[in-house]
């Protein structure tokens, strides 16, 4: 959570943006991106050249002869050098920094478009992304560098025509963590965005298993170039996106524009893990949606054809946590009834965790939980665990700010730890319900359905002891009043 100072300056370098004329927040953090970037990629570079040093290696700079292109370089150049060098140069370096023209990386960057207008405008820009790097190594903390990325992505605040808003960090690291992906996953978010769940996954595996991957040539090379897929309909997000993934050492991940719901997208039965909050504020025309899809559930609403895609996207065996609007659960429409029929009856349904509506604040209001399911084709439901999620480490307001009640880390326990649990209580935060129960119900998978409430018995004294009370007091009250009434 960025707060106080670098929040600040933050603020401040959004300010520039906005006064110098680019209002648009997407390109405002669509620039900002490019700047990080080529920061980042000079403290790459140094980086590895230090590592190199230390254990006896060749290192081959990739500003070999253009050390001008340097950030540590150019950041003291004149305000007119420096735009001159950042705009003939260095943009044209990064559109051009991957080999491979067939990777996201090349295809995104290949439109994209240097758009601060004035010298002296980037000399602000670039003073402040100094301080503002300044301020983070001042910090100490491994983390900040994703925490100021996903603050100025909270910047996007306006909601797409298909109901797109930005889903929360530590939301994301939760679902990650209930997964837990291995090292030869195919990892796909149908609706990727800007690859926050990508990302996620891949800094996981990065701290759970290095040494299994990035010791061993061939699951480098999967991570590198085969495990991570993303698609999405707005092709800054997917630009975004691409150097989300480049600036946290994915090198070419599969990040296209697809409709993932229509005849475009052919992938199936391709992968072991899908993560995502797909678009739920909307529906579509029938006509664009894959048949397929509409033959496992007839509908036009975008959260149910999205559960329909990834049973069909899934391999046998692969797995998904998915977050879906709180009339998922209990909807009782045919299509409502039907897609939940699927998951518990052709599927293993594993478990449902109900969030508080305060979680998308203040971008959205809605009640949402996450679905967590295997794709069997055969059916494998036993027992499905609700949890009750009432706090997540931040209030539930719109500011969001940081608390100490948070539900997660035991959501996460809990959840790798299921056997033994049927004995928990209904009264419980989190209980198993049997596969037979929830038939009964009609699929309904709405935590309040199974949940009991302990009611508390109080117990009042007798009504006769009751009114020798109320004379007391009315004889005490009646005594006040005489001996005030002598004062007087």
């Amino acid at each position: 959570m960025i707060t106080g100072e670098l929040k600040n300056k933050i603020n401040a370098l959004w300010e520039i943006f906005w006064t110098g004329g680019i209002t648009n927040p997407l390109d405002v953090v669509e620039q900002m991106t490019y700047l990080m970037f080529i920061h980042d990629l000079d403290e790459t570079d140094s980086r590895k050249a230090k590592e190199s040093v230390m254990l006896g290696l060749s290192h081959r700079s990739i500003f070999e002869g253009n050390s001008q292109l340097k950030w540590s370089m150019f950041h003291d150049f004149p305000a007119e050098r420096m735009y001159a060098v950042m705009q003939e140069q260095v943009f044209p370096f990064i559109k051009n920094l991957h080999g491979d023209r067939e990777s996201a990386y090349a295809r995104y960057m290949d439109d994209a478009i240097f758009k601060i207008p004035t010298p002296l405008m980037l000399e602000k820009i670039v003073t402040a992304l100094d301080e503002i790097y300044d301020q983070m190594a001042q910090l100490r903390d491994g983390d900040v560098r994703g925490d100021v990325y996903e603050f100025l992505l909270s910047k996007i605040a306006t909601a797409g025509v298909n109901g797109q808003f930005r889903t929360p960090r530590h939301i994301i690291k939760m679902m990650v963590e209930l997964m837990a992906p291995g090292p030869d996953e195919v990892i796909c978010d149908p609706a990727c965005g800007t690859s926050g769940f990508l990302v996620a996954a891949g800094e996981y595996l990065k701290a759970n298993r290095k040494e299994e991957i990035f010791f061993n040539r061939e699951k480098k090379a999967h991570y590198m170039n085969a495990m991570f897929h993303g698609f999405d309909m707005d092709r800054t997000m997917l630009r975004i996106g691409a150097m989300n993934m480049m600036t946290h050492g994915v090198d070419n991940p599969t990040i296209e524009y697809r409709d993932s719901l229509s005849d475009q997208n052919t992938d199936r039965e391709k992968y072991s893990l899908i993560l995502a909050n797909p678009p739920f504020k909307g529906s579509l025309d029938a006509d664009i949606v894959s048949a397929d899809l509409l033959k496992l559930c007839k509908t036009k609403k975008t959260e149910l054809l999205f559960l329909a895609l990834f049973l069909k996207m899934l391999k046998v065996g692969g797995r998904c946590a998915c977050i879906v609007p709180d009339g998922v659960l209990f909807g009782s429409s045919k299509a409502h009834k039907d897609i939940r029929r699927e998951l518990v009856e052709n599927h293993r349904l594993e478990a449902v965790i109900s969030m508080p509506s305060g979680v998308f604040k203040p971008y959205a209001g809605v009640s949402t939980g996450v679905l967590i399911f295997t794709k069997t084709g055969h059916g494998g439901t036993d027992k499905v665990w609700f949890y009750d999620m009432r706090a997540d480490g931040f209030s539930l307001d719109d500011k969001r700010s940081p608390v100490a009640e948070n539900d997660i880390p035991d959501i996460v326990a809990r959840f790798h730890d299921l056997a033994g649990k049927e004995a928990r209580e209904r009264t419980e935060q989190s209980f198993l319900v049997p596969r037979e129960e929830i038939v009964e119900n009609g699929y309904d998978l709405s935590i309040n359905k199974y949940k009991k409430t302990e009611y508390v018995p109080v117990e009042y004294p007798p009504t006769s002891e009751i009114f020798v009370q109320l004379r007391q007091l009315e004889a005490e009250i009646q005594k006040g009043l005489e001996e005030l009434e002598g004062m007087v």
